[in-house]
């Protein structure tokens, strides 16, 4: 608790009012992932969920200056080796992970750019562990071994910043590629370059952001958007050179490269959207034998 307490007091500091005017709410964004809704295994980056909130002034539906639309993001997610009850001598540890995070959305000139800092917070500290634990006991799933969650990564609170400039390209009035560069440093440092090739006003309108997990882009301010199916497909490969989920003193070697590849569809109607996608995570570890699959959701509902 004294973590949640310390990232709640090192954010407010950072959101203080801006000379932007009064903040209105311009949205919210949510992704929810898991293996269970994509390779139906429970094993590595198993589940993550986030959640953005937009804040800016009044009539805002895309990015401005720096500063001047700020997000305002928490998010979970838990690591676990491919067995829960008799992992590997080679296998990684269970990471159980919270952060919170303050991020600005604004432009330079064509770039679209994005940037902040979270801090993330391992551990039992995090409960999530015992959140796992009480799920799998509700559905009768596979309860994990004591040991395996002893061994988890131990509580730590680590300052963790984020930027990542994009460029779109028009390539007819519905469709967008826009092709990212991502650097990271923190919890886990790299550089991450790729792209993502939008279809529809569902993705090519409002302020999307980029899930960690999986890469997917998904929508906080939503702008002027029409009805109808909207469709995403997206790949990035990243150079990794740290990871506290995969410490060296453990004995593990990153591979060279981190990929993922993935897709999706959007729905959205005048009072009901749904999004569903799958993400292909290529290996993070060289003992990992294989990459995995993650399906994402995010139910939206307009009253």
């Amino acid at each position: 608790m004294r973590a949640f307490a310390l990232a709640l007091a090192v954010l407010t500091c950072f959101a203080q009012p801006s000379q932007a005017g009064d903040r209105v709410t311009l949205g919210f964004g949510r992704l929810f992932s898991n293996d269970y809704l994509g390779d139906n295994h429970d094993r590595w980056r198993t589940g993550a969920y986030v959640v953005s909130w937009l804040r800016g002034p009044a009539g805002t539906d895309t990015r401005g200056e720096f500063g001047e639309v700020l997000e305002y993001r928490f998010g979970a997610a838990m690591i676990t080796p491919a067995s829960l009850t008799a992992p590997a001598a080679d296998d990684r540890r269970y990471a159980g992970i919270l952060s919170f995070g303050l991020h600005s959305h604004f432009t330079r000139g064509a770039l679209e750019l994005s940037t902040g800092m979270d801090l993330v917070l391992t551990g039992p500290q995090t409960g999530i562990s015992g959140f796992q634990e009480e799920m799998h006991k509700l559905f009768g799933a596979t309860m994990p071994d004591p040991a395996v969650l002893a061994n988890q990564i131990p509580d730590r609170v680590m300052p963790t910043a984020v930027v990542e400039a994009a460029h779109p390209f028009a390539l007819s009035p519905s469709t967008t590629l826009r092709p990212f560069i991502e650097a990271q440093a923190g919890a886990e440092t790299f550089v991450r370059i790729g792209g993502d090739v939008l279809i529809g006003a569902g993705f090519t309108q409002g302020l999307v952001m980029r899930d960690g997990t999986t890469g997917m882009l998904y929508q906080g301010a939503r702008g002027q958007m029409g009805t109808g199916l909207s469709f995403l497909l997206g790949a990035d490969v990243a150079h990794v050179s740290h990871s506290a989920y995969l410490p060296a003193s453990d004995g593990h070697e990153l591979t060279d490269m981190r990929a993922r590849a993935r897709a999706g569809v959007q729905y959205r109607g005048e009072r009901f959207g749904a999004f569903y996608g799958l993400t292909w995570l290529g290996e993070e570890f060289e003992a990992q034998p294989t990459g995995q699959v993650l399906g994402s959701i995010n139910i939206q509902l307009n009253f």
